[in-house]
């Protein structure tokens, strides 16, 4: 099967003036993940919007699966690298869990674990896939005294 060649030109053409290129850099990818979230804002209902978006989601998805390291690291780990980058606290995981602080505490220290519930919660809110934290991992023995 050939190409014809005025479609071969035209695809060449289209080649050079694409708007949108693979993601080289962080600084790229930061910029179209901006750009992502203004179009998905916007009354993204013509055709050339919702293919815009698509394109977007394809290359930061692509961007993510080579450059992201959490699916080396447990949840737990995860976790604490997520509440570093948006500089949060446990007190401030209370909040978007809706857990008392000693749960949170108990989940940070590895002594319990993520339930699906809070499980849900963290992927909604640092925008990641479920999978990322429902993933094995070792809780801490706890050490229980007993008194006789």
């Amino acid at each position: 099967m050939t190409i014809n060649s005025s479609l071969l030109i035209f695809i060449k053409q289209t080649m050079e003036t694409l708007k949108y290129k693979a993601i080289k850099s962080k600084m790229q990818y930061n910029a179209y993940c901006e750009l992502l979230e203004e179009l998905v804002n916007e009354d993204a209902k013509r055709k050339s919007k919702i293919d815009e978006i698509e394109l977007l989601t394809i290359l930061i998805e692509k961007w993510d699966q080579e450059h992201t390291t959490f699916r080396k690291a447990d949840p737990i780990e995860l976790l604490q690298s997520l509440m570093a980058e948006k500089n949060l606290k446990a007190k401030d995981l209370v909040v978007v869990l809706q857990v008392s602080k000693g749960l949170i505490s108990d989940i940070l220290n590895y002594k319990k674990g993520l339930s699906k519930d809070i499980i849900r919660r963290l992927a909604e809110y640092f925008k990641v896939s479920q999978e990322a934290f429902n993933r094995p991992y070792t809780l801490k023995a706890i050490n229980s005294h007993q008194v006789n």
